[in-house]
């Protein structure tokens, strides 16, 4: 069923490709010929097996028995004549961990599937016909990542709550009424991607405390229960686009560390003016909405006004509430936590304290406490804490944005283990290139600083998932590089001086998110942006030189 966004009425794509008319369906026997015997040697050495793309109808019957000995001559008892390569013994197979199915036209997945306990990636069904899920899903326990995508679904089956290791759960474009009342008992998951479906209700997420990011654009949800931000201490992101949304619920201001919250195109006729001081907020995004007392010029101008404007809004009980007195309070009335305190949680948490310097007898107390995740944000910081260094086998995030660093030295490329650094809202026009060394950076948080191009250091973070350079001084978009950055998914390069978008970002096909508006540019128009980023991508592809 396709779907119009309730501003310009513009459906969009449809769900799946149309399937072309001399396609052949391919018979059982045709599909067991693509696990010869090579394939199957391989798959034993590796654990991975890649049958993407291949046209099966059905999973094919050798999957379930390739691990069987009856079904070989693996077991040797002359070991002085014609004995097999170490390696091809079955006692050396490697269990099946990764298994790719997806763009096919699978209806089913046979039960069986449960067999294969040792599976970590199911990634997998996506892009097929499928309009179920197996029973036997629920025994893989060492799932860590389920891709679903983009096939027929109109339920999730219960046990799917029963994958206690699932990290990331991918059900995008599918006609899901609704999931799994218990799905707070998975409770390693942090990625959930729901969008394009039917969901009427945010389920209960109650003991899913290590969720970071969730993805409910273009359902037909009509409220966010209050009690779900209670549940939430790491959410960071939280996009619920394209529903049926007329409020939002105060207890938002209790997801403290979120950073991006997407409500374009709902009902909304008012915006909370507390969420301005969510410390860590650095993406909201509200077009598309009925709203009576924000201008629209306000709206369109991006979030860092939209968020002084609520700011000038806000009651001195928002204020009180939210704070709990921290806004300006003087750094001699700010008490370091001790490596006690900081070892519950592993955390260092001294965001808006006033401080314009850390003694470095914290960071060592840091150290002994192991603290992984350190928060400096909205302070007067003028220089990067070298100190931070002692945290470098630990660190895995770090916020010093909205602080006064006019520069980052070398040094910071020894924080290795980074995934999360932001440095947003400071004063940097470029980035050392040493950083390039940083290979486990998942997301980097750059707007609202002074850079003019793109740092070329970016280009060498293979791992990069996330990318936020809006509201800087960028005049061009280098395509040669941006497209190294193979896992990129979010891309926001708005309110720049960007005069020619390259087609080529066309070809960026992994991007969910790209963010361009508040440019100088002329093409792509207006119209073009609002249609959201699948619209954008194909038009840029068009406009590729053939």
């Amino acid at each position: 069923m396709l779907k119009k966004s309730k501003e310009s009425q513009i459906p969009v794509k449809n769900k799946r490709n149309t399937i072309s008319p001399i396609f052949h369906m391919q018979t059982k026997g045709e599909n067991e010929k693509y696990l010869s015997k090579e394939i199957i040697k391989v798959v034993k050495k590796t654990g991975v097996l890649n049958l993407h793309g291949k046209h099966l109808s059905h999973v094919p019957d050798k999957i379930f028995t390739m691990y069987d000995s009856s079904d070989s001559h693996e077991v040797n008892l002359d070991f002085g004549r014609g004995c097999k390569e170490e390696n091809d013994l079955w006692w050396n197979s490697k269990p099946l961990t990764n298994l790719d199915l997806s763009s096919n036209v699978l209806t089913e997945i046979p039960g069986q599937i449960g067999i294969f306990q040792d599976l970590t990636v199911l990634n997998d069904l996506s892009h097929n016909t499928l309009e179920s899920l197996p029973s036997g899903i629920g025994f893989l326990v060492r799932l860590n990542e389920l891709d679903t995508s983009y096939n027929r679904l109109v339920e999730v089956p219960p046990d799917i709550v029963n994958l206690r290791s699932l990290a990331k759960l991918d059900l995008n474009h599918n006609s899901i009424k609704n999931l799994p009342e218990s799905l707070g008992e998975l409770r390693r998951l942090q990625i959930l991607y729901a969008q394009h479906n039917d969901i009427e209700e945010i389920p209960d997420f109650t003991g899913c405390e290590c969720i970071q990011e969730i993805y409910f654009g273009n359902n037909y949800i009509k409220e966010i229960p209050p009690e779900m931000c209670d549940n939430m201490p790491h959410l960071k992101v939280l996009d619920l686009r394209d529903n049926k949304i007329d409020t939002l619920p105060k207890e938002l201001t209790k997801l403290m560390h979120l950073n991006k919250l997407d409500v374009t195109n709902n009902d909304l006729t008012k915006i909370p003016a507390a969420l301005s001081l969510l410390p860590h907020l650095q993406s909201l995004k509200i077009e598309g909405n009925k709203l009576k007392y924000i201008r629209p010029d306000i709206v369109h101008t991006g979030t860092q006004r939209l968020l002084q404007f609520l700011r000038e809004t806000l009651s001195d009980d928002d204020l009180t509430t939210i704070t709990c007195g921290a806004v300006n309070s003087p750094a001699e009335a700010c008490v370091f936590p001790d490596r006690y305190r900081m070892r519950n949680g592993n955390i260092l948490n001294l965001p808006m304290k006033n401080l314009s310097n850390i003694p470095d007898h914290v960071f060592m107390e840091a150290k002994e406490a192991h603290v992984s995740v350190v928060d400096l944000c909205k302070n007067k910081l003028s220089q990067f804490p070298l100190s931070l260094l002692l945290l470098a086998d630990y660190l895995t995030e770090l916020n010093l944005s909205t602080n006064q660093l006019n520069e980052i030295p070398a040094e910071v490329a020894k924080l290795s283990k980074l995934k999360f650094l932001d440095l947003s809202n400071n004063r940097l026009n470029d980035l050392p290139l040493d950083m390039d060394s940083m290979k486990h950076i998942r997301e980097l948080v750059l707007f609202n600083n002074r850079f003019k191009k793109i740092p070329d250091c970016i280009f060498g973070m293979i791992g990069l998932e996330i990318l936020m350079l809006n509201d800087n001084k960028l005049d061009e978009i280098n395509i040669d590089g941006l497209q190294k950055l193979i896992r990129l998914a979010t891309l926001s390069l708005s309110n720049n001086n960007i005069s020619i978008v390259p087609p080529e970002l066309g070809n960026m096909s992994h991007l969910r998110s790209l963010e361009l508006k508040g440019n100088s540019f002329r093409q792509p128009r207006y119209a073009i942006l609002e249609q959201g980023t699948e619209s954008i991508l194909s038009y840029l592809r068009d406009k590729i030189p053939r």
